[in-house]
């Protein structure tokens, strides 16, 4: 609740302001931040081209080939 309470008390202070500058000012930080938070972005398998060699990556295919059940055909007839 103490951030509610710190954007209703910056809101206020906002409301107070006269001077056009200092609005400008304040847009502009406003701003500049909203675009930061927006270049934030969720991690793709793309980002992490280059991080796993080719070997690595030969070695975690033959691990997942071996690990992983087959699926029979006849298993699914009832």
């Amino acid at each position: 609740m103490y951030t509610e309470a710190r954007k209703i008390q910056l809101i206020s202070e906002v409301l107070k302001v006269s001077n056009e500058a200092t609005l400008e000012e304040l847009e502009s930080v406003l701003k500049k931040k909203s675009l930061q938070h927006r270049k934030v972005k969720n991690p793709s398998i793309y980002d992490f081209v280059g991080v796993v060699s080719k070997k690595e990556s030969e070695q975690m295919k033959q691990a997942i080939k071996d690990s992983c059940e087959t699926i029979e055909s006849n298993d699914w007839n009832l």
